[in-house]
């Protein structure tokens, strides 16, 4: 007598199926190697996590960072922003504070989950709207704000270049746009903050359950261009009167550049048409020339 056969699907035979990938961090000529998706998908997972761990790996130096990118916006009351990869919105909820009363400020992120936590977050503050975007393509019309900022979100960009053009396209004449990123600082001292992020930041990933995540964030750091670089990308996109600070031993840093006056709609296209080319030249990948006196607004003492 033979067995009926069983109704049950078989077992797969392969290896079971990991979970959802993440990005390496690493970088091409133009910016981040992953796509946009990834990289939102990867903070819709970690976006539970995101601001407590961000405390604990910056030595609790974030919210000071902070404070400072948001000076350098120099938003007036009544003034506009827009913050670019606003994640859960604390920037962006500095700004409009900055911009009491009867300010405007636009938070724009690719992950859904990181918007959701800042609409929950500052829910009823007037003026103080996040939506879910790309930065490669924001979803505001030109010369909308007086200044525009993104902190610790450039190095997740795939093209630079075209972030700060995008960042420029939508400020006035005089605006300022300020980007507020993670470096590799090259001083003694800081050798002991490069140690801790590179070595224990991973570590303190893997307790919360995000290993893959924060690997993430040391190898995207690792592949970030130099200060130097970053200021030529921002001259690149269009942007003038470019400086730059380093902050707490040089872990982080903060660049600032201004929107010029547009002389005629024909200049403002050939512009941006000539930042955008950019992105498909090809550097040489080494970027050792110093920054000049004028480039460098000044440093902090560390931590």
């Amino acid at each position: 007598m033979t067995n009926p056969p069983d109704p049950r699907p078989a077992p797969p035979s392969g290896p079971a199926p990991s979970g959802p990938a993440t990005p390496s961090g690493r970088a091409t000529e133009r910016g981040n190697a992953a796509a946009p998706t990834e990289v939102g998908a990867m903070f819709d997972r970690i976006s539970g996590v995101y601001d407590p761990l961000n405390l604990v790996i910056s030595a609790f130096q974030e919210p000071r960072w902070r404070r400072r990118a948001v000076a350098f916006a120099g938003l007036k009351p009544g003034g506009r922003a827009i913050d670019v990869a606003s994640g859960t919105g604390k920037v962006a909820a500095d700004l409009h504070a900055s911009a009491r009363p009867g300010g405007e400020v636009l938070g724009v992120d690719i992950s859904p989950g990181m918007i959701g936590i800042a609409r929950r977050r500052f829910v009823g503050q007037a003026g103080l709207t996040f939506v879910v975007g790309d930065a490669m393509a924001l979803p505001a019309e030109d010369d909308r704000f007086d200044a525009a900022t993104i902190a610790f979100g450039m190095r997740n960009l795939p093209d630079y270049t075209r972030g700060f053009a995008e960042m420029a396209r939508v400020v006035r004449p005089g605006g300022k746009v300020v980007c507020l990123e993670i470096a590799r600082p090259r001083s003694r001292v800081a050798r002991i903050m490069r140690w801790w992020f590179d070595r224990i930041v991973p570590l303190i990933g893997r307790v919360a359950g995000q290993g893959g995540a924060y690997a993430y964030l040391v190898r995207s750091v690792q592949s970030y261009p130099a200060p130097e670089r970053i200021a030529e990308v921002m001259r690149e996109a269009g942007l003038v009167g470019v400086r730059w600070i380093g902050m707490s031993g040089g872990i982080v840093t903060i660049h600032v550049g201004t929107v010029p006056p547009h002389d005629d709609d024909d200049v403002r296209r050939d512009r941006r048409r000539t930042a955008f080319a950019l992105t498909g030249a090809s550097h040489s990948g080494r970027h050792d020339t110093a920054a000049t006196h004028d480039d460098v607004l000044g440093d902090e003492t560390p931590w």
